[in-house]
């Protein structure tokens, strides 16, 4: 099979996801559906091949996916697209997952990304997190803010990627951008040495480890903009996460840290609308006093009243969302209530319409 040709097609039919896994057909996945690309299964050796030839596009070795069982990396077929590919071993065979990244910047109205969540790239200095389960389009929504900066400032921007999957031209900005595994070994190390880069912006792909936490929230507390991803959906749950991944004596000190810092968390999930596509829900929370105070006293679990009770600060919970998403007529109430935090909330919502 030839892979180029493959890769050519799937991008035409408008496909996000390629799966290569023996056992079955070349699949794909379009709005969160799988169906398969042909009717023959593909054998081990089929898998192998393909890989390889991934690889050959990708004028890389695979010897750290032969070392290790999985590797991650981009390219780009010229003409064509981008591609993140996730590279992996299962039952011993050779398997991936093919992401099509397009050549272009996300466009922000057509993503679907709110005004208030746009905003937050006027700010200076913090730490703003944009939070969701894989595939909630975290890095679409950092990259349209990065690129509003890149527009709008006379600045130095730093990302640490893993990997690469939209590329940033300079304008008003410098735009510095590394591949964890190609440009530097991991975030920790690439953080330490942002720091030491003049930067002004540092986008980090995502918060792993205390290490790299703790170095982000330093960044933040001496003046820079600290843009970073995190696994985590809401932000009550964003903050503690961020808390949790340090051991129980050091967690109060974190909260205020992390109180002091925190400008927004932006968290969001991706819908099935009701015309088949898929449609962003967004929760925003700005850190005003009263917030700040629930993350200094551990009282995060308070935090979805508060986002209910300040829209008129720019606020917004996940379920609000949902309920206007339903009332706009983009999503069915059996998704709203699906995806809701809170089912008894969101239905209250709806029925006293």
């Amino acid at each position: 099979m030839d892979i180029q040709m493959l890769l050519k097609d799937m991008v035409e039919k408008g496909v996000e996801d390629i799966f290569i896994i023996s056992g079955r057909p070349v699949s794909c996945k379009q709005n969160r559906i799988v169906k398969n690309w042909g009717e023959d299964k593909l054998t081990p050796a089929q898998t192998q091949e393909m890989l390889h030839a991934v690889y050959a596009l990708a004028e890389r070795d695979p010897e750290t996916f032969l070392k290790r069982g999985d590797d991650d990396f981009s390219f780009a077929l010229k003409g064509v697209s981008r591609f993140r590919v996730n590279a992996y071993k299962q039952r011993g065979s050779y398997a991936a997952v093919i992401r099509v990244v397009a050549f272009s910047l996300p466009d922000p109205e057509e993503m679907h990304i709110p005004r208030t969540v746009l905003d937050l790239a006027e700010l200076r200095r913090g730490m703003v997190l944009v939070t969701g389960p894989s595939g909630s389009g975290k890095t679409t929504t950092l990259t349209c803010l990065l690129e509003k900066i890149n527009e709008q400032r006379n600045a130095h921007i730093i990302t640490l990627e893993d990997p690469i999957e939209y590329l940033h031209s300079h304008k008003k900005s410098i735009v510095s951008q590394r591949e964890l595994m190609i440009d530097t070994e991991d975030y920790p190390s690439a953080l330490r040495a942002a720091l030491r880069q003049s930067p002004d912006v540092i986008l980090i792909g995502e918060l792993r480890d205390m290490e790299a936490i703790e170095i982000a929230l330093t960044a933040a507390e001496t003046g820079h903009l600290i843009l970073a991803a995190l696994h985590a959906l809401g932000a009550a749950n964003a903050v503690d996460r961020l808390v949790d991944a340090y051991p129980a004596e050091q967690q109060e000190q974190v909260r205020m840290q992390i109180s002091m810092v925190l400008q927004a968390v932006v968290s969001q999930q991706l819908l099935p609308a009701n015309d088949g596509s898929l449609v962003p829900a967004f929760e925003v929370m700005q850190c005003n006093s009263a917030i700040r105070t629930l993350i200094r006293d551990g009282r995060t679990h308070q935090i979805p009243s508060v986002l209910q009770t300040s829209s008129a600060e720019g606020m917004m919970s996940m379920d609000a969302s949902l309920v206007k998403l339903y009332r706009e007529g983009i999503i069915s109430k059996q998704t709203a209530l699906t995806y809701s935090i809170s089912q008894e909330y969101l239905l209250r919502q709806i029925e006293n319409r």
